[in-house]
């Protein structure tokens, strides 16, 4: 009986020793499944190659308008930095004296002539009495070089006409284009002109100019293109270009390149070159600083990504990409200029590589991870 009750416990201590195991074995460490991650081929297409600049806007002409007599002021005729065009009459200074030089130098200029007719007729008539033996030789030669005197003063008298009708067109200071003028620097009734006397500044607005330098290297990349383009010096008004000011977006403002200095500076290494915009909607004032950019080449293959796809470490820019076992791998890579949303990657990239564009931060080189392919936005 003793017996049989210690067989009985020694089984149930068995399966109570079986149960425990069992248990054990359901709570072994299960690893997480590998995270997910959106990946996407590079785009394909074609591109146009930029030279990228900075510089700065410029006026096509800007002028002080000087006083070029001497009297006071009588009239201001514009308003402080409103537009003005060819011709307007900007400033008066007092045209009376002026005005009475003229009238002065006119009658003078009448006279002459009346004498220059007198002595015309008295010349005739002593040629005539000369060649009827009437007159003497000397009485002709006193006609002559009375009537050639009278020449002389009607030419000078003409030249003082002249000289009073130029400094009485000076009493009217204008506009010599058409652009906006600077707040007046003088007031009515002060006195310019007894030394160079500045008035305003007018500046053309339109059309406008930006300046820009291009290094060494890349005038011989510029000129390499063109040559290879089939294109000369004088092509340089075919080329475009375009800008951005602070604040906007890409470069809305176009143009065409106007003016390559004939010579690279040898103190910056750079050349100094020109483009000029019709800013038809004035938009544009001198001095702005200006993204510049030109294009160097077009139709260009390329491979473009996600810009925000690419990282950067101590090696330079990099990406993310999803190898053929699901392993993520690391590749640094060449970048080129914006293209909207995408950059263009120059080199270390192929078409087929499968590039992480989301989920960047639970992927990491040489861990598995279950991607998703997505198409790029362009």
């Amino acid at each position: 009986m003793l017996q049989r009750h210690n067989l009985a416990g020694y089984a149930a201590f068995t399966a109570l020793i079986l149960v425990v195991a069992g248990c054990k074995k359901s709570n072994q460490y299960v690893p997480p499944p590998p995270p997910k991650v959106s990946g996407a081929r590079p785009v394909q297409q074609k591109i146009t190659r930029y030279l990228e600049a900075t510089g700065n806007t410029a006026a096509v002409a800007s002028v002080d308008l000087v006083a070029r007599i001497q009297g006071f002021v009588q009239a201001i005729s514009y308003t402080d930095g409103a537009p003005a065009r060819t011709g307007d009459v900007l400033f008066t200074i007092e045209p009376l004296p002026y005005q009475a030089k003229l009238q002065q130098a006119q009658a003078a200029e009448a006279s002459a002539q009346a004498q220059l007719v007198n002595a015309q007729t008295n010349f005739a008539r002593q040629e005539s009495l000369q060649r009827g033996a009437v007159a003497s030789v000397q009485n002709l030669d006193d006609a002559r070089a009375q009537r050639d005197s009278a020449q002389a003063n009607v030419a000078q008298a003409a030249a003082n006409t002249q000289l009073a009708a130029i400094n009485y067109s000076y009493t009217r200071v204008m506009a010599p284009f058409s652009g906006r003028v600077s707040a007046h620097l003088v007031s009515i009734g002060d006195l310019v002109g007894t030394s160079p006397t500045k008035l305003a500044t007018i500046v053309q607005m339109q059309p406008m100019n930006v300046i820009f330098n291009v290094s060494e290297q890349e005038v011989l990349r510029i000129r390499g293109n063109a040559t290879r383009a089939g294109r000369r010096g004088e092509d340089i008004r075919a080329i475009p270009v375009e800008i951005g000011l602070q604040g906007e977006t890409g470069f809305p403002h176009a143009g065409h390149m106007d003016y390559v200095a004939p010579m690279v500076d040898p103190g910056t290494g750079t050349l100094s070159a020109r483009g000029v915009l019709d800013n038809a909607d004035g938009v544009l004032l001198p001095g702005y600083f200006a993204r510049v950019r030109v294009p160097l080449e077009t139709g260009i293959d390329a491979l473009l990504v996600p810009d925000a796809a690419l990282g950067a470490d101590q090696g330079g820019r990099y990406v993310l990409v999803v190898g053929a076992d699901h392993v993520v791998a690391q590749k640094h890579v060449t970048t080129g200029p914006m293209q909207g949303t995408l950059r263009v990657i120059e080199t270390g990239l192929s078409p087929d590589d499968l590039v992480i564009v989301d989920g960047l931060q639970r992927a990491v080189p040489g861990q598995t991870v279950e991607p998703a392919t997505v198409e790029t936005t362009r």
